[in-house]
């Protein structure tokens, strides 16, 4: 995926605020998923690596072991691409928003935290609905549905995003809510039927906005 980043003349005036002085020269750097909200790895930068993170896109630290800068991937492929950067309340940590190209922890998992850690509500339901698939039909709805296939799926998308609009012309906010979750519900189901997910719906969403700025 093509790096959303585009603010870095932004950044490079507010990160010119950082304390390098009371890091000794190293900023630890939190790296977070932008699309999930995932919280990847932890890393540190000194100028050196903030300057090549920002120019080029592609998250660069400063290896305390290897004494050197390390760009997130250059060995694995595993890079990240910068979407936004920012620094805490006392100037002297970071915040730094990616996409990440495949596994971010040197053991092949997503997050170098444990699995199931730093996951949204979301993502560990649309983990639930995948794992329902193939199930005995009488196991679960979930199971049931995949069991119908995609036409029933999608009807029921259909249904919910019907009662969803009808809930909110009637201005029952109490509905809306309950209709709008069902909607939502179906939605991962068909999603995780034709092998996507919200991820790449939200990729979609930031593209289509990237564009739009750009125009």
């Amino acid at each position: 995926m093509t790096s959303l980043y585009q603010s870095q003349q932004e950044d490079r005036e507010l990160l010119s605020q950082l304390d390098w002085a009371k890091t000794d020269g190293l900023i630890p750097a939190v790296v977070q998923n932008h699309l999930t909200g995932k919280v990847l790895m932890l890393g540190y930068m000194d100028q050196a690596a903030l300057d090549k993170t920002l120019s080029s896109g592609q998250v660069t630290f400063y290896s305390r072991s290897k004494k050197r800068l390390w760009t997130k991937g250059e060995t694995s492929g595993n890079t990240l691409d910068l979407v936004a950067i920012d620094m805490d309340c006392d100037n002297d940590s970071l915040l730094v928003q990616v996409i990440p190209n495949g596994p971010t922890c040197h053991k092949g998992t997503q997050s170098c935290w444990k699995d199931g850690k730093a996951h949204s509500f979301i993502d560990n339901l649309s983990t639930l609905i995948a794992s329902r698939k193939g199930q005995d039909p009488k196991s679960s709805y979930t199971a049931y549905l995949f069991d119908r296939g995609t036409k029933r799926i999608a009807q029921k998308v259909g249904e919910e995003g019907l009662e969803t609009a009808l809930a909110a012309a009637t201005n029952d906010k109490p509905e809306l809510i309950d209709e709008a979750s069902d909607l939502i519900y179906h939605l991962l189901v068909l999603l995780e039927d034709q092998s996507l997910s919200l991820e790449d719906i939200t990729a979609n969403l930031m593209k289509r906005h990237n564009a739009a700025k750009q125009a």
